[in-house]
């Protein structure tokens, strides 16, 4: 699984990115929307892990245009953003799931993991061709 995280705070970003490799996943970081909604365009991350407060352009943004662009790359909301409206709004933007900071790294693996199992389900088997 390759993950896209769009974290400004470059700290957080560079922690993030060595726990998923850690775990076991390819993982790039950006540090500001524009470059991030750049890279979510490229279409070849399986999860983006987004913030909402960026410089350039915010994370609403961000996924607003992602979504625009029919990109259905699933996104996951990290932010210090904790109001239930914040909630709401973000995932009526399109986002899958919604973390506030501070976070444990535990919960946050464990919804990657859910997000992960959700894709895996979403594989059909029209393409196989079986031979006897």
């Amino acid at each position: 699984m390759k993950i896209l995280v769009i974290e400004d705070e470059e700290a957080i970003a560079d922690a993030l990115i060595h726990m998923l490799i850690k775990n076991k996943y390819l993982a790039d970081a950006c540090y500001d929307g524009e470059s991030g909604l750049d890279n979510a365009l490229t279409g070849i991350y399986d999860l983006i892990i987004l913030d909402i407060m960026l410089p350039k352009i915010n994370g609403l943004d961000v996924l607003k245009q992602i979504r625009n662009q029919h990109i259905n790359c699933p996104v996951i909301l990290l932010t210090a953003k904790d109001e239930i409206s914040d909630k709401v709004t973000g995932l009526d933007y399109g986002a899958d799931d919604y973390i506030t900071k501070p976070f444990a790294i535990d919960e946050l693996l464990a919804r990657i993991r859910s997000i992960q199992r959700r894709m895996n389900n979403n594989i059909t088997n029209e393409n196989i061709i079986k031979f006897s």
